[in-house]
């Protein structure tokens, strides 16, 4: 219980080790990385435009009373939480 109490000064102490850590480690040498290649795709050209389909459906009347129900019933539990806090 007593890292608990001190949380802030063991997370301290653990993030100094792991910058002195860090800088002890060698270098590494960026020319043996190979170097990104960037891929040029493009669906849209000049003559022909990019569409994009979504597929869909709406909600009837009752899907859509009882989901706006379900959104009011959960704000105001939302509200209730937070007024006790």
């Amino acid at each position: 219980m007593n890292v608990l109490k001190n949380f802030e000064a063991v997370f301290v102490v653990a993030l100094g080790v792991a910058v002195s850590a860090s800088s002890l480690m060698p270098a590494s040498d960026q020319s043996l990385a190979p170097s990104p290649q960037a891929i040029s795709t493009s669906i849209a050209t000049p003559s022909r435009m990019a569409v994009v389909t979504v597929a869909g459906k709406r909600m009837n009347p009752a899907e859509k009373q009882r989901s706006l129900e379900d959104e009011r019933r959960l704000v105001k539990q939302g509200s209730v939480a937070r007024n006790r806090s």
